[in-house]
């Protein structure tokens, strides 16, 4: 019997774990596509950004994680369209046959419409933008120690995130700590000055997803690193160094991070009717896409409504994405053996969000309990560890860990950077 092609686009947490487990079933030919030629993991992204761990510690090619995996393959391209008819995709770098297409592209970082905001605030979506964010916030340190204009320093005191859910917490927390560390001990000229953190969100809580103990717990420990605040405010406009917001309140600042939404793609060549409210794939209970006989969907890039316990749909989650790729995977082989398709069903292991050093806040399933505090924030670290996808990112990020909790306290890496006369500095 012929080998069936499998073509997976997008290497994120479905993707690969997808591809991971078809590892070493001869039968069936697996080629990743991506438009990278690495995978990263996006939780840490946070921490890459602030400096607490270098690119390298999330990243890793996928053609070194496909070593000796003889039915994995891997294919650098951007995908352009879907001819499924044919069963083709077309790529910016060529075209590929497929006798199953998955659809794990994730999503893009969602402004709502908002031309200024997606023009002049900083995302935090992809590696591009981690590397972005820590070369902008060192320079702006720089560019504060030699200003003299003192409407321009003001502006460049306040840092305004908005979004509240675990990315916008996270980012806050970090950078709230390395202001209490580190920052006035590297920055001299700043040990005066005092560093606005406001983090805004259009919900009436931090954390909207989790349990009522855990929210509580994080606008204490939030207000406790002096992180100003703003909730049921959303922000309408960020132009001319000011941010806008609906309830007619403005704050001037430099630097706006934006992690307040996200929205799937768009994907030429898939019919309209195929996609739910943001932009997310309509799937049955084994992942394939509604009016399409060979082409799936996982993660991020579906909604599945046929879960007893999710009827509304799985939060887009890593876990989710994960998941489903392996159970997809699971029916792929089940398909090798003449063997009858299971339905996904996901199984909720809990959500987590880190504050700062020691501060954490974990809703578990299993048992239902929510932990805070040290036992939480161990646990954030025990599990990201486990989750990322080599045993090389483990351990860099494992000892960057080390000598930031442990050693120095937290990481200097947010004060290395590119030098002023590098034209990538700020790209």
């Amino acid at each position: 019997m012929k080998d069936k092609q499998i073509v997976i686009i997008g290497g994120g947490f479905a993707g690969v774990n997808m591809a991971k487990k078809l590892s070493g079933e001869n039968s069936l030919q697996v080629t990743l596509v991506d438009r990278n030629n690495y995978n990263f993991f996006q939780p840490l992204l946070y921490q890459v950004a602030t400096g607490m761990l270098d690119v390298a510690s999330i990243t890793i090619p996928f053609r070194t994680l496909f070593t000796k995996k003889q039915n994995l393959h891997f294919r650098l391209g951007e995908l352009e369209r879907i001819d499924a008819d044919s069963n083709t995709i077309h790529l910016s770098t060529g075209s590929l046959p497929y006798d199953y297409l998955v659809i794990a592209t994730g999503t893009k970082t969602n402004y709502f419409g908002m031309e200024n905001i997606e023009k002049n605030a900083l995302p935090m979506k992809n590696v591009n933008d981690a590397i972005k964010l820590r070369n902008y916030l060192i320079m702006e340190s720089e560019k504060y120690t030699f200003c003299t204009d003192e409407n321009e320093k003001r502006k460049m005191r306040n840092i305004v995130i908005s979004g509240a859910g675990p990315s916008g917490v996270e980012i806050a927390g970090m950078i709230a700590e390395m202001r209490k560390r580190k920052l006035k001990e590297i920055y001299p000229e700043l040990k005066n000055e005092r560093l606005n953190i406001y983090l805004v969100d259009a919900a009436p809580t931090v954390l909207p997803p989790m349990s009522e103990k855990s929210q509580q717990y994080t606008h204490k420990a939030l207000k406790d690193l002096h992180i100003n605040l703003k909730l049921n405010t959303m922000v309408s406009d960020y132009k001319d160094d000011k941010v806008y917001f609906k309830n007619d309140e403005t704050i001037e600042t430099k630097t706006l991070i934006w992690t307040a939404g996200v929205t799937g793609f768009k994907i030429n060549g898939i019919m309209e009717d195929a996609y739910e409210k943001g932009n997310r794939l309509t799937v049955d209970a084994f992942n394939k896409v509604a009016h399409y006989k060979n082409i799936y969907a996982i993660g991020d890039a579906c909604i599945q409504k046929t879960d007893p316990e999710f009827p509304e749909g799985h939060p887009q989650l890593g876990s989710v994405a994960q998941q489903q790729g392996k159970a997809l995977a699971e029916n792929f082989i089940a398909m090798t053996k003449n063997k009858n398709w299971e339905p996904f069903k996901y199984k909720d292991k809990g959500a987590m969000a880190i504050i700062g050093d020691q501060k954490a806040v974990a809703d578990m399933t299993f048992p239902k309990t929510t932990l805070t505090g040290w036992i939480a924030w161990f646990s954030w670290l025990f599990v990201h560890l486990f989750l990322l996808v080599s045993y090389r990112n483990k351990f860099r990020t494992f000892w960057n860990w080390f000598n930031a909790y442990l050693g120095e306290g937290h990481s200097q890496g947010v004060m290395v950077g590119q030098t002023a006369t590098d034209p990538n500095a700020l790209d």
